[in-house]
């Protein structure tokens, strides 16, 4: 049985690594970019996310990039930073940028849905399932054209495919982070199922 990967760390560390990975993952990239750009508050638009698709609904596919690389790094960053003290650092601060992008301090804790900071995660411990998570993405949204239902599919086949490499630490790490996506992506489903979600490029 792998070992538990939240149990290997002082206290103090823990709580540094965690602290370190979510204080970088609130930085709400998206709000700022738009904002920057005299595009308003992306919160009163389409979905009234604060990631990259939601910013693509204004029109500018440029700054919706450049937030998807921003989003995506913020988690990377925190990873590779950690990552210099232990393993076990860097997948705490890889959490907690990832909690950090849902759940930002800074805007009521009502930030993004975190795919991106999600992939950013997961290209700091272990870029080869970037590639996983881009094909299951991108088959999906070529598709279906909706950006939710092929992240959702790629959070599915992640965790199983670290599971089959034996990853089991990590495996426990993005099924944990597979789950909170899945809850942050409800309304998503719901629209899904009902047939009202809205597809990549559609404005809000």
């Amino acid at each position: 049985m792998p070992e538990p990967i939240f149990t290997q760390l002082p206290l103090s560390h823990f709580a540094a690594a965690l602290a370190f990975g979510y204080l970088l993952g609130s930085i709400p990239f998206g709000l700022l970019l738009t904002s920057m750009a005299g595009l308003g508050d992306v919160r009163k638009i389409g979905s009234g996310n604060i990631g990259a698709t939601n910013v693509l609904r204004t029109g500018n596919k440029m700054l919706a990039a450049v937030t998807l690389l921003l989003d995506a790094l913020k988690g990377t960053v925190a990873v590779v930073v950690a990552a210099h003290f232990s393993f076990e650092a860097a997948v705490l601060a890889g959490f907690g940028a990832f909690l950090g992008h849902l759940f930002p301090m800074w805007l009521g804790f009502k930030g993004g849905k975190g795919v991106a900071t999600y992939v950013g995660v997961l290209l700091g411990l272990m870029p080869v399932m970037v590639v996983v998570f881009a094909v299951v993405w991108i088959a999906t949204a070529y598709l279906t054209r909706y950006s939710s239902l092929a992240a959702l599919l790629a959070a599915i086949v992640v965790p199983i495919s670290l599971f089959l490499m034996g990853e089991g630490r990590l495996t426990e790490l993005f099924v944990i982070m597979s789950i909170i996506t899945f809850i942050k992506h409800r309304t998503n489903i719901a629209r899904l199922m009902n047939g009202t979600e809205s597809r990549i490029g559609a404005k809000g």
